[in-house]
Protein backbone atom coordinates (compact mmCIF):
# COMPACT_ATOMS: atom_id res chain seq x y z
CA UNK A 1 0.00 0.00 0.00
CA UNK A 2 1.14 3.51 -0.75
CA UNK A 3 1.81 5.95 2.09
CA UNK A 4 -0.94 8.55 2.30
CA UNK A 5 0.45 12.05 2.70
CA UNK A 6 -1.06 15.48 3.20
CA UNK A 7 1.33 18.38 2.63
CA UNK A 8 0.87 21.69 4.46
CA UNK A 9 3.05 24.26 2.71
CA UNK A 10 3.98 27.92 2.27
CA UNK A 11 5.51 27.26 -1.10
CA UNK A 12 8.89 28.83 -1.48
CA UNK A 13 11.87 27.15 -3.14
CA UNK A 14 12.42 24.47 -0.49
CA UNK A 15 8.71 23.64 -0.32
CA UNK A 16 8.81 23.21 -4.11
CA UNK A 17 11.68 20.77 -3.70
CA UNK A 18 9.75 18.87 -1.03
CA UNK A 19 6.60 18.68 -3.16
CA UNK A 20 8.57 17.42 -6.14
CA UNK A 21 10.26 14.72 -4.03
CA UNK A 22 6.83 13.53 -2.87
CA UNK A 23 5.43 13.54 -6.40
CA UNK A 24 8.34 11.41 -7.63
CA UNK A 25 8.20 8.86 -4.80
CA UNK A 26 6.70 5.58 -6.04
CA UNK A 27 5.39 4.63 -2.60
CA UNK A 28 3.43 7.83 -1.95
CA UNK A 29 -0.13 9.01 -2.54
CA UNK A 30 -0.68 12.72 -1.93
CA UNK A 31 -4.26 13.21 -0.76
CA UNK A 32 -4.08 16.99 -0.96
CA UNK A 33 -2.01 20.09 -0.35
CA UNK A 34 -3.11 22.77 2.09
CA UNK A 35 -1.52 26.20 1.84
CA UNK A 36 -0.60 28.72 4.53
CA UNK A 37 0.96 32.17 4.84
CA UNK A 38 4.71 32.08 5.37
CA UNK A 39 7.57 32.43 2.91
CA UNK A 40 5.31 34.71 0.87
CA UNK A 41 1.69 35.94 1.15
CA UNK A 42 -0.98 33.27 0.77
CA UNK A 43 -2.00 34.24 -2.77
CA UNK A 44 1.58 33.70 -3.94
CA UNK A 45 1.77 30.40 -2.04
CA UNK A 46 -1.32 29.18 -3.90
CA UNK A 47 0.04 30.25 -7.30
CA UNK A 48 3.42 28.70 -6.55
CA UNK A 49 1.94 25.39 -5.48
CA UNK A 50 -0.07 25.17 -8.69
CA UNK A 51 3.05 26.02 -10.71
CA UNK A 52 4.94 23.13 -9.13
CA UNK A 53 2.10 20.72 -9.84
CA UNK A 54 1.89 21.92 -13.44
CA UNK A 55 5.57 21.36 -14.19
CA UNK A 56 5.20 17.87 -12.72
CA UNK A 57 2.02 17.14 -14.69
CA UNK A 58 0.07 16.50 -11.48
CA UNK A 59 -2.75 19.00 -11.60
CA UNK A 60 -5.01 16.20 -10.37
CA UNK A 61 -3.83 16.82 -6.78
CA UNK A 62 -6.25 19.15 -4.94
CA UNK A 63 -4.87 22.41 -3.54
CA UNK A 64 -6.70 24.20 -0.73
CA UNK A 65 -6.36 27.80 0.49
CA UNK A 66 -5.63 27.91 4.21
CA UNK A 67 -4.84 30.63 6.75
CA UNK A 68 -3.62 33.96 5.38
CA UNK A 69 -2.22 35.28 8.66
CA UNK A 70 -0.89 34.04 12.01
CA UNK A 71 -3.10 33.63 15.06
CA UNK A 72 -1.72 36.65 16.95
CA UNK A 73 1.69 37.64 15.62
CA UNK A 74 2.65 40.23 13.07
CA UNK A 75 3.15 38.88 9.56
CA UNK A 76 6.60 37.65 8.56
CA UNK A 77 7.77 36.70 5.08
CA UNK A 78 11.08 35.47 3.64
CA UNK A 79 11.25 37.51 0.44
CA UNK A 80 14.93 38.29 0.95
CA UNK A 81 15.70 34.60 0.45
CA UNK A 82 12.90 33.16 -1.69
CA UNK A 83 12.12 36.29 -3.69
CA UNK A 84 9.10 38.54 -3.40
CA UNK A 85 6.89 35.98 -5.15
CA UNK A 86 8.35 33.08 -3.16
CA UNK A 87 9.80 31.32 -6.20
CA UNK A 88 12.87 33.34 -7.06
CA UNK A 89 11.06 36.20 -8.82
CA UNK A 90 10.90 34.38 -12.15
CA UNK A 91 7.15 34.55 -12.88
CA UNK A 92 5.46 32.29 -15.39
CA UNK A 93 3.00 34.29 -17.52
CA UNK A 94 1.33 31.02 -18.47
CA UNK A 95 1.12 29.73 -14.91
CA UNK A 96 -2.10 28.12 -13.65
CA UNK A 97 -4.80 30.45 -12.39
CA UNK A 98 -6.34 30.48 -8.94
CA UNK A 99 -9.60 29.25 -10.48
CA UNK A 100 -8.02 25.78 -10.30
CA UNK A 101 -8.03 25.83 -6.50
CA UNK A 102 -10.51 23.84 -4.49
CA UNK A 103 -13.35 25.90 -3.06
CA UNK A 104 -13.13 24.18 0.30
CA UNK A 105 -10.96 25.98 2.84
CA UNK A 106 -7.69 24.37 3.84
CA UNK A 107 -8.44 23.79 7.51
CA UNK A 108 -11.76 22.09 6.77
CA UNK A 109 -10.12 20.00 4.04
CA UNK A 110 -7.38 18.98 6.46
CA UNK A 111 -9.90 17.84 9.04
CA UNK A 112 -12.01 15.95 6.49
CA UNK A 113 -9.10 14.20 4.73
CA UNK A 114 -7.69 12.96 8.02
CA UNK A 115 -11.12 11.89 9.28
CA UNK A 116 -11.78 9.85 6.13
CA UNK A 117 -8.40 8.10 6.39
CA UNK A 118 -8.02 7.58 10.12
CA UNK A 119 -4.75 6.01 11.17
CA UNK A 120 -3.36 6.14 7.62
CA UNK A 121 -2.33 9.75 7.03
CA UNK A 122 1.14 11.19 7.49
CA UNK A 123 0.95 14.97 7.68
CA UNK A 124 4.05 16.88 6.55
CA UNK A 125 4.09 20.50 7.73
CA UNK A 126 6.69 22.75 6.12
CA UNK A 127 4.96 26.08 6.79
CA UNK A 128 4.08 28.09 9.88
CA UNK A 129 1.73 25.82 11.84
CA UNK A 130 -1.37 28.03 11.68
CA UNK A 131 -3.50 25.61 9.66
CA UNK A 132 -2.70 22.75 12.04
CA UNK A 133 -3.44 24.84 15.13
CA UNK A 134 -6.84 25.94 13.82
CA UNK A 135 -7.64 22.38 12.69
CA UNK A 136 -7.09 20.89 16.14
CA UNK A 137 -9.34 23.53 17.65
CA UNK A 138 -12.08 22.52 15.22
CA UNK A 139 -11.52 18.80 15.87
CA UNK A 140 -9.72 18.17 19.20
CA UNK A 141 -9.47 14.46 18.36
CA UNK A 142 -7.62 15.10 15.10
CA UNK A 143 -4.09 14.17 16.30
CA UNK A 144 -5.27 10.72 17.39
CA UNK A 145 -6.46 10.09 13.83
CA UNK A 146 -3.03 10.75 12.31
CA UNK A 147 -0.44 8.09 11.62
CA UNK A 148 2.39 10.59 12.08
CA UNK A 149 3.34 14.26 11.85
CA UNK A 150 6.57 15.55 10.33
CA UNK A 151 7.50 19.19 10.94
CA UNK A 152 10.20 21.37 9.47
CA UNK A 153 10.61 24.03 12.11
CA UNK A 154 11.98 25.04 15.46
CA UNK A 155 15.52 25.04 16.70
CA UNK A 156 17.46 22.97 19.21
CA UNK A 157 20.33 25.26 20.18
CA UNK A 158 18.55 28.65 20.36
CA UNK A 159 20.10 29.70 17.04
CA UNK A 160 17.66 31.85 15.11
CA UNK A 161 17.42 32.53 11.41
CA UNK A 162 14.58 35.07 11.67
CA UNK A 163 14.81 36.45 15.19
CA UNK A 164 17.71 36.12 17.63
CA UNK A 165 16.48 32.77 18.88
CA UNK A 166 13.66 31.91 16.46
CA UNK A 167 13.50 29.70 13.37
CA UNK A 168 11.23 31.13 10.65
CA UNK A 169 8.25 28.72 10.71
CA UNK A 170 7.91 28.90 14.50
CA UNK A 171 8.70 32.62 14.73
CA UNK A 172 6.09 33.37 12.05
CA UNK A 173 3.34 32.02 14.34
CA UNK A 174 4.61 31.11 17.83
CA UNK A 175 1.11 30.55 19.24
CA UNK A 176 0.32 28.06 16.50
CA UNK A 177 3.60 26.20 17.05
CA UNK A 178 2.87 26.08 20.80
CA UNK A 179 -0.62 24.67 20.23
CA UNK A 180 0.62 22.01 17.83
CA UNK A 181 3.43 20.83 20.10
CA UNK A 182 1.03 20.69 23.05
CA UNK A 183 -1.93 19.00 21.39
CA UNK A 184 -0.60 16.82 18.57
CA UNK A 185 0.29 13.70 20.53
CA UNK A 186 0.66 11.44 17.50
CA UNK A 187 4.18 10.25 16.58
CA UNK A 188 5.93 13.55 15.78
CA UNK A 189 9.22 14.11 14.00
CA UNK A 190 10.98 17.47 13.84
CA UNK A 191 13.59 18.62 11.33
CA UNK A 192 15.04 21.64 13.11
CA UNK A 193 16.97 24.57 11.66
CA UNK A 194 20.34 23.48 13.03
CA UNK A 195 19.79 19.91 11.87
CA UNK A 196 19.08 21.02 8.32
CA UNK A 197 22.18 23.23 8.33
CA UNK A 198 24.40 20.36 9.42
CA UNK A 199 23.04 18.18 6.64
CA UNK A 200 23.44 20.79 3.89
CA UNK A 201 24.00 19.64 0.31
CA UNK A 202 27.49 20.08 -1.16
CA UNK A 203 27.64 22.66 -3.94
CA UNK A 204 29.22 20.12 -6.28
CA UNK A 205 26.14 17.93 -5.94
CA UNK A 206 23.81 20.90 -6.48
CA UNK A 207 25.60 21.81 -9.71
CA UNK A 208 25.31 18.26 -11.02
CA UNK A 209 21.71 17.92 -9.83
CA UNK A 210 20.54 21.09 -11.55
CA UNK A 211 22.42 20.27 -14.77
CA UNK A 212 19.92 17.55 -15.69
CA UNK A 213 18.33 18.19 -19.08
CA UNK A 214 14.66 17.89 -18.14
CA UNK A 215 11.79 20.40 -17.86
CA UNK A 216 11.69 19.84 -14.09
CA UNK A 217 15.41 20.57 -13.75
CA UNK A 218 15.03 23.71 -15.87
CA UNK A 219 12.23 24.84 -13.58
CA UNK A 220 14.30 24.15 -10.47
CA UNK A 221 17.34 25.95 -11.91
CA UNK A 222 15.18 28.97 -12.57
CA UNK A 223 13.40 29.25 -9.23
CA UNK A 224 16.41 28.37 -7.05
CA UNK A 225 18.95 30.73 -8.63
CA UNK A 226 18.20 33.58 -6.22
CA UNK A 227 18.18 31.47 -3.06
CA UNK A 228 21.35 29.63 -4.02
CA UNK A 229 23.12 32.92 -4.68
CA UNK A 230 21.98 34.09 -1.25
CA UNK A 231 23.06 30.79 0.31
CA UNK A 232 26.59 31.19 -1.06
CA UNK A 233 27.00 34.63 0.49
CA UNK A 234 29.36 35.07 3.42
CA UNK A 235 26.60 36.44 5.65
CA UNK A 236 24.36 33.42 5.09
CA UNK A 237 27.18 30.94 5.62
CA UNK A 238 27.70 32.50 9.05
CA UNK A 239 24.08 31.68 9.88
CA UNK A 240 24.37 27.96 9.28
CA UNK A 241 25.99 26.03 12.07
CA UNK A 242 28.44 23.82 10.15
CA UNK A 243 29.37 22.94 6.62
CA UNK A 244 29.29 24.84 3.37
CA UNK A 245 26.40 24.01 1.08
CA UNK A 246 22.75 24.43 0.23
CA UNK A 247 20.15 23.94 2.95
CA UNK A 248 17.02 22.38 1.44
CA UNK A 249 15.15 22.90 4.74
CA UNK A 250 11.66 21.58 4.02
CA UNK A 251 12.79 18.69 1.86
CA UNK A 252 14.47 16.99 4.84
CA UNK A 253 11.17 16.59 6.69
CA UNK A 254 9.42 15.30 3.56
CA UNK A 255 12.18 12.78 2.87
CA UNK A 256 11.87 11.41 6.39
CA UNK A 257 8.12 10.99 5.94
CA UNK A 258 8.49 8.84 2.83
CA UNK A 259 11.47 6.69 3.87
CA UNK A 260 11.56 5.11 7.32
CA UNK A 261 15.28 4.31 7.00
CA UNK A 262 16.34 7.85 6.07
CA UNK A 263 16.87 9.07 9.67
CA UNK A 264 20.16 7.62 10.96
CA UNK A 265 20.32 9.31 14.36
CA UNK A 266 17.70 10.99 16.52
CA UNK A 267 16.63 11.62 20.09
CA UNK A 268 13.27 11.73 21.85
CA UNK A 269 12.47 14.62 24.14
CA UNK A 270 9.50 16.69 25.29
CA UNK A 271 9.33 20.12 23.69
CA UNK A 272 7.38 23.35 23.87
CA UNK A 273 7.60 26.88 22.44
CA UNK A 274 8.48 30.05 24.32
CA UNK A 275 5.79 32.71 23.89
CA UNK A 276 6.83 35.50 26.25
CA UNK A 277 10.57 36.13 26.00
CA UNK A 278 11.82 39.46 24.71
CA UNK A 279 14.54 37.64 22.75
CA UNK A 280 13.31 34.05 22.81
CA UNK A 281 9.68 34.31 21.62
CA UNK A 282 9.11 31.53 19.09
CA UNK A 283 12.10 29.48 20.24
CA UNK A 284 11.58 25.74 20.66
CA UNK A 285 12.47 24.56 24.16
CA UNK A 286 13.78 21.03 24.77
CA UNK A 287 12.93 19.67 28.21
CA UNK A 288 15.84 17.32 28.96
CA UNK A 289 15.22 17.60 32.71
CA UNK A 290 11.51 16.74 32.29
CA UNK A 291 10.26 19.73 34.25
CA UNK A 292 7.22 19.90 31.96
CA UNK A 293 6.09 16.38 32.98
CA UNK A 294 4.91 15.76 29.42
CA UNK A 295 4.23 12.17 28.40
CA UNK A 296 4.47 12.96 24.72
CA UNK A 297 8.01 13.13 23.34
CA UNK A 298 8.92 14.16 19.82
CA UNK A 299 11.67 12.67 17.68
CA UNK A 300 14.34 15.27 17.00
CA UNK A 301 16.18 14.39 13.79
CA UNK A 302 19.97 14.63 14.13
CA UNK A 303 21.55 12.94 11.11
CA UNK A 304 20.21 11.40 7.91
CA UNK A 305 21.44 9.24 5.06
CA UNK A 306 22.52 12.05 2.77
CA UNK A 307 23.06 9.67 -0.18
CA UNK A 308 19.43 8.56 0.00
CA UNK A 309 18.40 12.20 0.17
CA UNK A 310 20.42 13.00 -2.93
CA UNK A 311 18.80 10.09 -4.77
CA UNK A 312 15.35 11.45 -3.91
CA UNK A 313 16.30 14.88 -5.21
CA UNK A 314 17.67 13.43 -8.45
CA UNK A 315 14.51 11.38 -9.00
CA UNK A 316 12.39 14.49 -8.37
CA UNK A 317 13.84 16.19 -11.45
CA UNK A 318 13.72 13.23 -13.84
Amino acid sequence: MKKKLILDVDTGVDDAQAIMIALAAPNVEILGITCCHGNTPLENVLKNTLRVLKVCNRMDIPVYPGCAKPLLSDMKHASDYHGKDGLGDVPDPNGPGLDLLQEKKGVLALVEMIDKNQGEVTLVATAPLTNLAVAVQQDPGLPQKLKALYIMGGNVESRGNTTICGEFNFAADPEAAHIVLERYTCPTYIASWEFSCRNSLPWAFCDEWLAAQTPKAAFMRSISSLSMEKAKSADYQKEITTGKGFNACDAYALAAAIDDTYITDSEEVAVTVELQGAYTRGMMVLDYMEHLKKKHKVVIMKTVDLEKFKQMLVRALM
